[in-house]
């Protein structure tokens, strides 16, 4: 076939104007030989170089080379659609922190609430899953803001929000009250879905109820010695207001960070309260001395009148003693007269001579020439014999 078509080749160019037929193809033959033989021609997306629209016949159908495209068989794309599925499901295993509970949505509503762990969910756009920190404790301030620490415990440098701080008192005086709020999550559905804006929320509930205690308390009890019962109050009636929105939080403390009269007046205020605070120096003072003296002044009168007890016992039993032994006597006397005075004669004398220092003894013929000799005060006793007789 070579042959002829060299031939028909020399007839085209001796003709002229006709352009020469199609090659015939046979099974060895693609469309990339028929390109190279024909390198001049102009290539579209119609024509695939083998001469323009408007010339001979030779322009193939773009249609038939789109019928004529090789597909990936129905195995590869199989394998595919499985990767691309398998994945998808894959996206749906989550894992939940200590700190968290997942809240599952299916279809925008509420499925179910899982505890810490790994967990699977549908993957979007079936099931959702929210993972709030339930355990983490949050912070609101009221009547100040601490600049750049808004969420913490760590307070640097404050800026004052006057609209907030500036509170109204039971006995119609301002006072400036900053104070803070500590609260956790308690029900994280409710947290997530009841509340647009649960930490604006938190301040302007507490800022409330704020406004409700001082307003029944006085401005001595809010900067003196009520604060602790303030801060109750406004605990117990925040956690009341949070409960009736059903906001899912739980009111940790209500602490004060700072009360204060207004700056006009707040030099009075303090006089008063150095005034005060004297009195209360003075008193306690007065109270600790009393508290010193009293207990001294009991015991020694308890032990004045436990004495005077002992000694009238002892004398009445003294007393009774004396009496037995004088009636006993009488009767032994009345028994033996003689007997009993010489018996009472040798018991005085025994009692006598036992008190006695010194002792001289003489017979009868010279206690009769013996003088009599009383020591009188301010004189020395007599001299011993055994000195007398050194002398």
């Amino acid at each position: 076939m070579n042959w002829d078509w060299d031939k028909l080749q020399e007839k085209r160019q001796k003709q002229g104007s006709n352009p020469p037929p199609r090659q015939p193809q046979d099974f060895e033959t693609d469309d990339t030989e028929q390109e190279d033989e024909a390198p001049r021609a102009r290539r579209t997306p119609f024509n695939n170089g083998r001469g323009s629209g408007n010339g001979g016949g030779g322009g193939e159908n773009p249609f038939a080379k789109i019928a004529r495209m090789r597909f990936p068989n129905g195995r590869a794309i199989f394998v595919v659609i499985f990767a691309i599925v398998g994945l998808w499901l894959l996206s749906g295993i989550y894992i939940i922190n200590p700190d968290e509970q997942g809240v599952v949505l299916r279809f925008g509503k509420y499925d179910r609430t899982e505890g810490p762990g790994p967990h699977y969910a549908w993957p979007a756009p079936i099931e959702s899953v929210y993972k709030p920190q339930v355990t983490q404790v949050l912070r609101g301030e009221v009547g100040f803001r601490s600049v750049g620490q808004t969420a913490t415990f760590q307070q640097g440098q404050v800026r004052t929000v006057p609209e907030e701080a500036s509170m109204l008192t039971g006995d119609e005086n301002i006072v400036n009250v900053q104070f803070s709020v500590q609260y956790k999550i308690s029900d994280p559905v409710d947290y997530l879905f009841n509340v647009t804006s649960p930490a604006a929320l938190v301040r302007n509930a507490a800022e409330a109820a704020m406004r409700e205690v001082i307003g029944n308390s006085l401005i001595d009890s809010a900067i003196t010695d009520g604060k602790l019962k303030i801060q109750g109050d406004a605990t117990h009636l925040l956690q009341t207001v949070l409960d009736r929105y059903g906001a899912g939080i739980q009111v940790l403390a209500v602490q004060l960070q700072d009360v204060h009269p207004p700056q006009e007046v707040i030099d009075a205020f303090k006089d008063v309260a150095s005034a005060r605070e004297d009195k209360s120096r003075i008193i306690n003072e007065a109270e600790a001395y009393r508290n010193e003296l009293l207990p001294k002044a009991r015991g020694q009168a308890a032990a004045m009148v436990n004495e005077a007890e002992a000694y009238s016992a002892t004398r009445m039993r003294t007393a009774e003693g004396d009496a037995s032994r004088f009636d006993a006597l009488r009767i032994e006397h009345d028994k033996a007269p003689k007997v009993t005075e010489q018996r009472l004669y040798y018991e005085a004398i025994e009692e006598i001579l036992s008190n006695a220092g010194e002792k001289v003894l003489m017979d009868n013929p010279a206690a009769g020439r013996a003088l009599p000799y009383l020591t009188l005060p301010g004189l020395g006793a007599p001299a011993s014999p055994k000195t007398l007789e050194k002398k």
